[in-house]
């Protein structure tokens, strides 16, 4: 490789690199934030998606413009940018009524200079060594700049996330982009004469090639299109169903960027008959899994559906916008200027207008729709056969749309979709002849209640009188009336063991809940206790409270499946130990069907000087009771002596597990895979 062709090479490589690793940094530093909503990482997706579409516009504006000084500029500015971001903190206690806005306000202050100018580079660089040294257009380089961003993303929960906390990743990034910004100068520098518009291009005869078609340029939007869609539909099941980590965020946005890399660089490797056939497979074999819309899978199996599911879509998307690229070097920016177009018109689609439009979670089934209509579009000149296919598909399809409607409508007196989770009521007869009434975050219960005269009032699901919340409060304050915090209000299952004289203080982020609980849950408002409850993040609002002297204090905040993972580190127990009274009781929630918080729980009652015991209950279907697991801390000796507890067993400490802080979390060597 020639000098000049390698330095392309590297500073394309390099920048893809740090553009991808500092995704997951910036959308992690701010989970906290926002309560731990496994929509944070959506709405990062969507910021990411449409500033890469201003950094494709730059591209596409600055390669026809001989503005070197301002590209220098701006570098030099984002160096700035980048320096101010690494040495900043983000401050916890300022939670927001509009999470959107403020996500991207965040993201466009903090990091938006960087990202920009690190995005612009694979096509600008593209056009410029174009003009020097290469006939056509090296769109190589596009491959290789994807190939860059899937090996930070690998690295980053694999290698980085486990190893360093997020000051030093930030440090690590802040190293990596200095190189970049000086290898960027040196080429704008270096070639500033060379990379001029020429008037009379050598190179290339553009008026020998014909220009693309408009259908051409439609497709060049609505490709990328499906395939961001799939990309942020499948991303928004995985977190908010599995857990809100950078792992399960970068898995589905691995396998796009192979896709791509794929297309760009062996587009014959996968011929259109083959991916059309896989791609029909996957779409049946999910969407009868969908069809089935109060059915969960194990995560391994899950991932491995899903993950082919949008490797074939996205592929068979990204070989038919390679295939109509365009000839001319003039128009290689347009094209990637709406490629970014189409993702980021896919993106926002799932991440902000879905969530909008519609009550219940229709993201997946719609995205099949959306695959299956342009595979029809594309393939509409060729056999007749695929037509057929496609055409068939798409009427399928579309009746699994309404199918799923039909599934969650029925026995549904309310469903509701905020930026927290989709929720839904679900009203069904059991047993002994009751009506039954469950709170859903997506396919996870979140309390269920038995209108029934004997069983209203007492408490089910993970809450039932021999759980561990459930001897914690029979047991912390006998004789006297008990002071309780809870955070997670869910249908307010707590409050059926308030008595008269206690005072049940719950905290709920999401405004939804709060109305489901008073009026469609007779809970709180049949309880003999005192019961107030306070809006917003919960780690906001006790840190802003002077100390409550909680006899018992119970964590059990979940969004979907997913682990709010600020709540789980040494700043938060300190803001716990504050809150309880002399030989108060912490009682955390764990049960959980991917992730095994034990060791974690068992590290923070260690490092807060108090003792920790897991306390598991069978289920029982009759009264509505699951299979629970709770870990009870305090540093009062006598609690685990007492006759009913006695039993309880020692937490496991597993070596794999490290003491979560602010700037350290981890849950990959805690899934259960």
């Amino acid at each position: 490789m020639k000098p000049s062709r390698f330095l392309f090479g590297s500073t394309v490589f390099l920048g893809s690199f740090l553009l991808f690793l500092v995704e997951p940094m910036a959308a992690k530093q701010l989970v906290p934030v926002f309560g731990g909503s496994a929509a944070v990482w959506i709405t990062c997706l969507v910021f990411f998606q449409a500033a890469l579409l201003v950094a494709y516009l730059y591209a596409h504006w600055l390669a026809s413009r001989s503005r070197w000084t301002l590209h220098l500029v701006l570098l030099s500015l984002a160096a700035v940018s980048a320096i101010i971001w690494t040495t900043q903190k983000i401050d916890l206690s300022r939670a927001s009524d509009h999470p959107i806005l403020s996500i991207f306000a965040a993201l466009g202050i903090s990091i938006g200079l960087p990202f920009l100018m690190l995005g612009a580079t694979s096509p600008l660089l593209q056009v410029w060594l174009a003009r020097i040294k290469t006939r056509g257009i090296p769109y190589r380089l596009y491959a290789l700049s994807n190939l860059a961003s899937l090996l930070a993303l690998a690295a980053y929960p694999s290698v980085i996330e486990p190893k360093l906390t997020l000051h030093d990743q930030r440090l690590l990034w802040l190293s990596g982009f200095a190189v970049f910004v000086l290898l960027s100068a040196v080429l704008t520098w270096k070639f500033r004469s060379a990379i001029q518009l020429p008037s009379n291009p050598k190179l290339e005869d553009e008026s020998q090639a014909a220009p693309s078609l408009l259908s051409h340029k439609i497709l060049w939007v609505l490709l990328p299109m499906g395939a961001a869609m799939q990309l942020s539909a499948v991303t928004s099941y995985l977190s908010a169903n599995i857990a809100a980590i950078p792992l399960l965020w970068i898995l589905p946005l691995g396998v796009y960027l192979i896709t791509i890399i794929l297309a760009f660089e062996f587009p014959r490797l996968f011929p259109r008959a083959i991916v059309t056939r896989f791609l029909v497979v996957m779409l049946a074999g999910l969407g009868y899994m969908l069809s089935n819309v109060d059915v969960t899978l194990p995560i391994r199996i899950g991932l491995i559906f899903f993950l082919v599911e949008v490797f074939i879509s996205c592929l068979f998307f990204h070989t038919e916008a390679y295939a109509l690229r365009p000839v001319r070097a003039s128009e290689s920016t347009l094209f990637y200027l709406l490629f970014a177009a189409g993702g980021a018109l896919g993106s926002f689609l799932i991440g902000i207008v879905s969530p909008l439009v519609f009550s219940f979670n229709f993201d997946l089934p719609l995205t099949f729709l959306v695959t299956a209509l342009l595979a029809l579009a594309v393939t509409w000149k060729g056999h007749w056969g695929q037509r057929l296919l496609w055409s068939t598909a798409s009427i399928l399809i579309c009746a699994l749309v309404i199918m799923v409607y039909a599934g969650l409508k029925r026995d549904t007196p309310l469903a509701i979709r905020n930026f927290y989770g989709s929720l839904r009521v679900r009203q069904t007869l059991g047993y002994p002849g009751s009506v039954v009434r469950t709170l859903t975050n997506g396919n996870i219960q979140h309390g269920t209640q038995i209108f029934s005269a004997e069983l209203s009032r007492t408490p089910t699901t993970y809450y039932a009188e021999d759980s561990g919340v459930g001897l914690a409060l029979r047991y912390c304050c006998v004789g006297r009336p008990r002071n309780i915090g809870v955070v997670g209000l869910g249908v307010g299952t707590i409050a059926a063991y308030g008595q008269t004289g206690d005072r049940i203080r719950f905290y709920e982020i999401n405004p939804a809940v709060q109305p489901i609980a008073r009026n469609l849950f007779t809970y709180i408002r049949d309880s003999a206790a005192q019961v107030a409850i306070v809006e917003g993040d919960a780690r906001t609002s006790l840190s802003r409270e002077a100390p409550q002297n909680f006899d018992v204090l119970v964590i059990d905040a979940f969004s979907g499946d997913a682990i709010p993972l600020h709540l789980l580190t040494v700043e938060a127990m300190a803001v716990y130990r504050r809150h309880l009274a002399p030989g108060g009781i912490l009682a955390i929630h764990i049960s959980n069907q991917h992730v095994d918080l034990e060791p974690e729980v068992a590290l923070l009652a260690k490092a807060a000087g108090m003792t920790a015991r897991r306390i598991s209950s069978p289920p029982n279907e009759k009264r509505g009771e699951f299979s629970s697991t709770w870990m009870l801390l305090t540093d009062n000796a006598d609690f685990f002596s007492l006759p009913d507890v006695a039993h309880v067993s020692n937490p496991d400490e597993s070596p794999k597990a490290r003491l979560w802080t602010d700037d350290y979390s981890s849950l990959l060597p805690l899934l259960r895979w």
